[in-house]
């Protein structure tokens, strides 16, 4: 599939539109020119199915999913399957992006019925939304024991006229089984989470983790970074190292590796291999948020600054190619271009040496190619024929430190060198063929990018990143709301639509917490709380506790879920979970305490049967079982001695440490910073106790609900914490 199949934008020319062409989502842009009469999900499609008693194909996917457009070109550009789907079938495409709903219940389905899933997901269902059939990508033609869709069609529109009451069954019976799932989820058994599932949950990772490369699996490899944000807390509550080094190992190796994009930085989705090698080349911005969030936290941990370059490397691609004008984050960029996947990060050698060697001689190219194991030959054989291309992935093998010992340089000169290198080769690549960016705004993945970057700034001192979070809040909270000032989950080209769901307002929760100990502004908390008073009004189960995907006001998915499982993002009940007991500590409020716990006890049946699958969970758990610290500093924001005492705080490693800052008046300030007293009183009424002694910045450090004595002596503040 070309670069320009994967264009949003109305063509000159080509087959005629169907009626995607109106859609804002790019994933069903890029399907409005195929053959096949594709509606997006709707009433219209379901009453023409029962009218001309036809049934669904339903097909989702995402903009950025190599198989998906795999699947377009082959099956769904084709006038002879289109004619099938036409003939036979109600057609309908769904972005899993913009509809996670849609997306969870299908998928769930397709693992029940098919043991796996996968994009893109294939249903074919009754008018009434009930599945009988699930799957992934099919091929056009039978090939090597995987039916085509030239056969599949044509065999369940058999069915679906020889066998109508046995096909009416089975889509009941599925739909059926995926509301026992969620029976045995969520509320499914009622008891208390300890430090005992935190110790199996480090059990599980430490027995699966690959010592040689990292991670927690063979082949694929994917980033899972709730794991390592867990992992680095189990080291700090137990002191054991081995949470720390397995971190460490991970974030090292997927730095060195092909995962990571050596020239523009960022890391792609996963790695088709165990050595973080041969990447599946798209980028999401939830990867670049949590993986930036767990270079932060190891940074804060072990003081090696490699880390803290990494974090910035990722904000620096972010800031980049993935900002929107009006400040909030886009949300991926594609795999494909010219065709290819990958096609616009790989090198053969010639390419590489015509590039470096022109600019700065042959000595510099062989370093490049020493450095990037850059062969003639490639370095990574081709997914599909297993033979070598001639293409190299860029990425690393030794230290800077290595490789200046071998070949009789400084490490310093040789990092300059190397950084030369990169930026020639990065004005280089700039002239080739972008792959495409899906460039709709999720408010959830906005939320997590907002988190990691207020904590990244306020860790390493960057305020750049902390006004790129805050312009992202700002955009969020301003433009994606509806008339009712309901929060919304996407905004593209000027629209904002789609109800947000749980996990929408928790990862957004999230990244105001984060602002608030960037910026001590107190309206973040304002904000974060009226969010979450909305979260627990309308998707709280008032029965079984836990958080539904989506209200009761989202009527057009068959079984409203509760998502626990941590996939690639944490799952919206963890995240809940999490948010509630930060919120909780800061506001000093003990009702939404008394809420996570009721959420915690909710979350025993599925996180105590598998922890390290819910390690979100997990970090949560942490937190709830403490002990926890909440620190109230007060003084002169001015002022050297309130700076010093707050920079004491921020940029050490504290996950079970909440921090309120209370400004106290000063001359010419007066006003400001008694207005933001009483606005931080009136969230978090508990200060009100506390203020600045003899003028002097004071701290208040506080656990289970007793305080320490007040103290104007920085070191005295953190031997109180420890």
């Amino acid at each position: 599939m070309s670069d320009s199949d994967c264009d949003p934008a109305p063509r000159d020319a080509g087959p005629r539109a169907n009626r995607l062409a109106s859609e804002k989502s790019p994933y069903l842009l890029q399907h409005a020119f195929n053959p096949v009469d594709w509606y997006p999900w709707g009433e219209e499609a379901f009453e023409r199915s029962r009218a001309e008693d036809r049934p669904i194909f339903l097909s989702i996917g995402y903009a950025t999913c190599h198989w998906c457009h795999v699947m377009e070109h082959e099956s769904f550009e084709d006038p002879d399957v289109a004619a099938l789907l036409n003939r036979d079938f109600i057609s309908i495409k769904v972005d899993r992006e913009e509809r996670p709903d849609i997306d969870g219940v299908y998928m769930t389905v397709c693992q029940l019925m098919t043991g796996h899933g996968g994009w893109p997901l294939t249903i074919v269902m009754t008018p009434d939304k009930q599945p009988f059939f699930a799957g992934t990508y099919f091929p056009r033609e039978s090939v090597a024991g995987r039916l085509g869709m030239l056969e599949l069609l044509p065999r369940l529109v058999g069915l679906w006229r020889e066998r109508r009451t046995d096909v009416e069954a089975a889509g009941a019976s599925a739909l059926q089984a995926v509301r026992e799932v969620e029976t045995r989820g969520v509320g499914s058994a009622d008891g208390a989470l300890g430090e005992e599932t935190l110790r199996r949950g480090f059990g599980d990772l430490l027995a699966r983790f690959d010592p040689h490369q990292g991670g927690f699996s063979r082949a694929p490899k994917f980033p899972a970074p709730h794991q390592l944000l867990f992992l680095l807390r189990w080291s700090h509550r137990t002191g054991d190292p081995r949470g720390v080094e397995m971190v460490e190992k991970t974030l090292v190796s997927m730095r060195r590796g092909g995962i990571f994009d050596h020239v523009g930085y960022g890391f792609h989705r996963y790695s088709t291999d165990a050595r973080w090698l041969v990447p599946h080349f798209e980028k999401m911005l939830y990867d670049q948020a949590l993986l930036a969030m767990a270079y932060t936290e190891l940074w804060q941990i072990t003081r090696d600054d490699a880390h803290r370059r990494v974090a910035l490397e990722i904000f620096e691609y972010v800031a980049r190619d993935l900002t929107d004008p009006g400040g909030a984050f886009h949300s991926a960029e594609d795999a494909d271009s010219e065709g290819r996947e990958g096609a616009f990060y790989v090198w053969t050698r010639d390419e590489l040496d015509e590039v470096v060697g022109a600019a700065l001689g042959e000595d510099a190219a062989r370093l490049a190619r020493r450095a990037f194991q850059v062969e003639t030959r490639g370095n990574f054989a081709d997914e599909a024929s297993g033979l070598r291309t001639g293409e190299n992935i860029l990425h690393l093998r030794e230290t800077p430190a290595q490789i200046a010992a071998a070949v009789g340089e400084e490490a310093g000169d040789i990092e300059g060198r190397l950084e030369e290198i990169r930026r020639l080769l990065f004005e280089a690549r700039a002239t080739r063929v972008r792959p495409l960016l899906d460039d709709k705004i999720l408010t959830d993945w906005n939320g997590l990018m907002i988190a990691a970057m207020a904590a990244g700034g306020r860790a390493f001192g960057e305020e750049p990143l902390v006004a790129g979070a805050a312009g992202a809040a700002d955009f969020i909270l301003d433009r994606l709301r509806d008339e009712d000032g309901r929060l919304l989950h996407r905004h593209r080209e000027g629209e904002s639509a789609i109800a947000a769901g749980a996990a929408d307002h928790a990862c957004l929760i999230w990244g105001l917490i984060e602002l608030y100990g960037a910026t001590w502004a107190p309206r973040w908390l304002r904000e974060a709380r009226g969010l979450l008073d909305d979260l627990l009004e309308r998707f709280w189960d008032p029965e079984r506790h836990g958080v539904f995907n989506v209200d009761a006001e989202q009527t057009d998915v068959p079984v409203r879920q509760k998502e626990v499982y941590d996939g690639a993002t944490p799952s919206a009940n963890a995240a809940a979970w999490y948010v509630l007991l930060r919120l909780g500590r800061l506001t000093g409020d003990p009702g939404l305490l008394d809420r996570a716990e009721s959420l915690g006890r909710a979350l025993a049946g599925p996180v105590g049967g598998a922890p390290s699958a819910h390690t979100m969970s997990l970090v949560a758990l942490d937190l709830a079982l403490g002990p926890s610290r909440e620190v109230v500093v007060s003084g002169n924001p001015a002022a050297a001695d309130t700076q010093r005492m707050l920079a004491a705080l921020t940029d050490r490693y504290g996950p079970r440490t909440a921090v309120l800052f209370k400004p106290a008046a000063a001359e010419g300030d007066g006003d400001a910073a008694s207005a933001a007293a009483a606005e931080l009183e009136e969230v978090a009424p508990f200060t009100r106790a506390y203020g600045a002694r003899d003028g002097a910045a004071t701290a208040y450090v506080c656990s289970g609900f007793t305080c320490q004595r007040p103290t104007t002596d920085v070191a005295e503040m953190l031997n109180q914490l420890s």
